[in-house]
């Protein structure tokens, strides 16, 4: 904005002397020939006068018959001075618009230099000189400054899959929601981005004040906001830091840039707690912002590097013991974080919008894995609830699928129960959109997210998968006993193949046997592994492509026939 500020006043004041050397001799500027006219028609006027006294009188007797008309050098001078009065009059006019013009545009080029455009907020450089003034007026009240941080989330999404300007649209709403919620005499700035901060000054001792100004900022950014005929949920992170945190700044309130720091690691933190909440800042939340902070960095370095890749869980059918398939788990081998655990990288990964091409990358590795795995083998790779956003995701999987030239009918898409509650409209067109690549859809998770009956009978799942918080209580929780029997029962009664995760030791097997047909998977069976072992373990099996594909070649064999075990099997 800075620089909108120096145009206007270039244009405004400094254009004609724009690229003249500088030893070159300045001519009368606009200002010097404007005093000389007004200079010149302020004489005209008292000339004007005396002259006037002189003519007029003589130009009325003479019209009257009563003397002779006067010195024609005098009429020609007062013609003169009446001209020059003109002229000095229309000189005087343009002026006055000329400045008021050059008001108006200084004051657009302040409004430029701090406000932001689009909401009409103060922008962040403003906001912090504001925050001087605003401290020292509280100070005199014995108050102290809060600011609060405002981050919607999932904001980038929305923006995604609504356009540009609807995201614009809502930004406005937002912007005026929060704006009715604070004082007049309070600050409202959008620092970029869906990041707002509102600065309130509040009684120290009363700091509830401030609890119920972001409760009320959280239900009002929360309505529904709509946009042409629909409608979009919008919810927001507030992150509050207060001047006098005395641990952190012992000698003096807190500048204005360390209490946006401080709000920002609050904010991140009600993210972390689950978001559409707020979190007063306290220090040690300092170090999490860092280790975040690496986390972030990682991520995007890592990704084309190729630290994420697939490790492989195994599926079991319960029945009879055979391998059926595995699950694919994405793993991060950082150069100098080690292991990092994916309930770790995979939240912030979705935050930053970086999941569709780290899960992209991670499930093309396994494709390329799985394609020399015996074709009764199954692959199941969970998709994250961000990438059902995406309009374009199944065809970007088709064409992962023809790059590893995997059959479409051998890969199974997870899908977490929670995504239901989200659009259930943008959930059934990509299950149907899968589903007629030929590729199954089961549904994770089942029993801790928001489905009901009807959904899971009119959505088409090929499996429900029961998860793992009931699987390990299956035997120490009647209760959950009973949920877990009664979801074995439903997935029988509807036609749907079940899976149980989270199968950890041989009591809890033996109990899922006596459910029916169901499939397994847990650390019973061995905890997840990275392509190379598995392709070992399946090996020995006699369950690799490859070495079956060698066998039949050594035999003189033309076409590949799988083995007489693996047939019975099949």
């Amino acid at each position: 904005m800075t620089n909108a500020t120096g145009a206007f006043g270039l244009t405004a004041k400094g254009s004609r002397q724009a690229g003249r050397p500088t030893g070159e001799k300045s001519g009368l500027g606009d200002a010097d020939r404007d005093v000389i006219a007004l200079g010149i028609a302020a004489a005209a006027i008292i000339m004007f006068i005396g002259t006037g006294g002189t003519v007029l009188p003589q130009v009325i007797r003479s019209m009257s018959g009563m003397g002779i008309g006067p010195d024609k050098v005098l009429v020609n001078a007062l013609l003169l001075n009446i001209a020059l009065i003109i002229f000095g009059w229309r000189r005087y006019r343009q002026l006055v618009q000329e400045i008021g013009e050059r008001k108006k545009a200084e004051d657009h080029a302040r409004i430029l230099a701090e406000t932001d455009p689009l909401t009409g907020c103060l922008n962040r450089r403003t906001l912090a000189e504001q925050m001087q003034e605003l401290g020292a007026d509280g100070r005199e009240r014995g108050e102290v400054l809060a600011v609060i941080m405002i981050d919607l989330d999932n904001f980038k999404q929305i923006n995604d899959f609504n356009g540009h300007a609807a995201g614009d649209g809502i930004l406005q709403v937002c912007a005026r929601r929060v704006e009715a919620q604070i004082s007049e005499r309070s600050l409202l700035a959008r620092l970029g981005g869906d990041e707002f901060a509102c600065v309130v000054t509040f009684d120290p001792k009363r700091p509830e004040v401030i609890d119920d100004l972001a409760a009320r900022l959280i239900d009002e950014i929360s309505r529904p906001v709509q946009v042409d005929a629909a409608h979009v949920e919008v919810t927001a992170s507030l992150g509050i830091a207060r001047n006098d945190m005395h641990n952190i700044t012992p000698n003096a309130p807190a500048r204005p840039q360390t209490m946006l720091h401080m709000a920002d690691i609050a904010m991140y933190n009600a993210k972390k707690q689950g978001r559409n909440r707020y979190s007063w800042f306290e220090a040690p939340m300092e170090d999490e912002l860092r280790f975040r902070t690496e986390i972030e960095a990682g991520i995007r370095r890592g990704i084309p590097a190729g630290e994420f890749v697939p490790y492989f869980e195994q599926q079991i059918d319960l029945q009879t013991g055979e391998l059926s398939g595995f699950e694919m788990l994405a793993r991060w081998h950082s150069p100098t974080l080690g292991l990092v655990s994916p309930e770790i990288f995979i939240p912030i990964a979705e935050e930053i919008g970086a999941i569709g091409e780290l899960s992209e990358k991670v499930i093309s590795q396994a494709l390329d894995e799985a394609r020399h795995w015996h074709p009764r083998l199954s692959l199941a790779v969970n998709i994250s609830p961000m990438q059902l956003r995406d309009p374009w995701f199944a065809q970007k999987l088709l064409k992962l699928l023809v790059e590893a030239n995997f059959p479409p009918e051998r890969l199974e898409i997870e899908i977490t129960e929670s995504c239901l509650h989200e659009n259930i409209g943008v959930v059934r067109s990509l299950i149907t959109s899968l589903k007629n690549q030929g590729i199954r859809v089961s549904l994770d998770d089942f029993g801790t997210g928001y489905s009901s009956l009807a959904q899971l009978r009119n959505l088409p799942f090929d499996r429900i998968k029961i998860d793992r918080t009931f699987v390990t209580q299956l035997t120490t929780n009647k209760d959950t006993a009973t949920i877990v029997q009664a979801i074995a029962l439903l997935g029988k009664g509807l036609g749907l193949p079940v899976t149980a995760e989270g199968i950890e030791n041989a009591e809890v097997l033996e109990r899922l046997r006596e459910y029916g047909d169901i499939k397994g998977q847990g650390y019973l069976y061995g905890r997840p592994q990275p392509g190379h072992a598995i392709r070992e373990q399946l090996s020995a099996l006699g369950l690799l492509l490859e070495a079956a594909i060698d066998e039949a070649t050594q035999a003189g064999q033309d076409t590949f026939d799988p083995p007489a075990k693996l047939a019975s099997n099949g």
